[in-house]
Parts: C-alpha cells; structure tokens; sequence
C-alpha cells in the first residue's frame, strides 16, 4: 500500500487543463522533489497530494500564511494550536509560556532566527518570514512535509540549512522547487511536470541538471 496516490487526476481552472489525467503513487520515507516551469502544475498538484495527509502533514504554501501582527513565536506556536485548548491558546497569546519558548527557540536557532522570536512578522525580511513559516511546520511534528517553494526567498547559504531542517524533521518530504541544484541535493526522487503531465519520474541519484533542461524547454 502507497501513502500517497494519484489515479488518472485531472484538474481545471476556468476550462483550462492545469493537470491532465496524472497518476502517481508516493512511498512513506520518500522525499520528493517536483520541477518544472512555472504553470506546469507543480502547485496544484502538492495541494491535491497534501489533501490527502493533512491530518498528519504540515504545509508551508507560497503566501506563507502567516499573521503579520504576531510574532514569529506566535507564528511558530500556531503549529500546534489545536493541540491545546482554547484556554491555554489565550494565556499564551497574552504572555508567552517559558514551556513553549523553550521548545520554539531551538527550532528558530536551526533556522538563524532566535533573534528574530518576538518580533512582528510583518517586521521581517521575505526571506525570514519563508524560514518562520519552516519553523511553525517543524514545530507542528507531523511525519510529512509539503512545501511549495519554502527556499525561494532566502539566499544560497540558508537555502541549504532549511533544506536540511525539513529532511531531519520529516519522514516524507514533497517540495515544488525552482532550484534544479537544491532538488537533486535533496530529494530522493525528482518528478518533473510539463503542461500539467508527468514527463519525467525517476530516483535523484540517477540525474543531473542537465537531464531536467527539456522540462523548462517551450
């Protein structure tokens, strides 16, 4: 049995094909990386794969989904908001429990922003509030990860230590990716889309960036 599995999936935005008649199947422990152009259907299809683990799984879309008033504590606190009643949610949004801190601050000392645990979001550069959004799915413990672009904010050096973050912290990893390079790095299986279909599925060892070069050709 597959954790994850796509029978003939077909998806349409205003009559327009975005993915056409897709079928995949994602082992437990896989990491995954998905390439290709921009409007190849890379987006749509984590979110079809996510709908089907989110009871277990943490998300870190494109929009990021923080709340810019709250503090990156409070950002990476609301990881685990339903894990505790409503109660306790309140006295924590009021005065932050040492409980909690203590269990964030690691997390956020991984991703270079212990500095950063009590400053507004809104207050962050783009690239600081991507790894803020890192932190609050780490901080969720969930055994899989989905991360739409989650490096494409931040500069090489970082990329690198939140790829790492995410592959220590999750059993399964699914990112859409931009970078060729990071995707090969660090997944174990690359699927590239192209016009909303599968054009290549194959383990990452076995490629290199060159043999991605058609999935970006017109």
């Amino acid at each position: 049995m597959f954790y994850l599995e796509l029978k003939n999936a077909t998806v349409q935005y205003n009559g327009t094909p975005v993915l056409n008649d897709l079928s995949l199947q994602i082992a437990e422990g896989e990491k995954i990386a998905l390439v290709g152009q921009s409007g190849a259907g890379k987006s749509t299809l984590l979110n079809l794969l996510y709908q089907q683990s989110e009871d277990d799984a943490a998300l870190v879309p494109q929009d990021l989904g923080l709340v810019r008033s709250l503090s990156v504590f409070h950002n990476v606190y609301m990881g685990r908001l339903n894990k505790h009643p409503t109660w306790y949610n309140i006295v924590n949004l009021i005065k932050p429990l040492k409980k909690e801190v203590d269990q964030i601050l690691p997390i956020l000392g991984q991703l270079g922003l212990e500095e950063k645990v009590f400053e507004p979001a809104r207050e962050l550069s783009g690239g600081q509030q991507q790894r803020t959004a890192v932190a609050r799915a780490i901080f969720k413990d969930s055994s899989t990860f989905f991360g739409d672009e989650p490096v494409s904010a931040v500069d090489e050096h970082q990329s690198h230590t939140v790829m790492e973050a995410i592959a220590i912290s999750h059993r399964t990893v699914v990112l859409s990716m931009h970078d060729v390079e990071l995707a090969l790095k660090y997944s174990s299986r690359v699927i590239g889309l192209k016009e909303g279909e599968l054009a290549l599925d194959e383990p990452a060892d076995r490629l290199k960036a060159a043999d991605l070069d058609d999935l970006y050709k017109s």
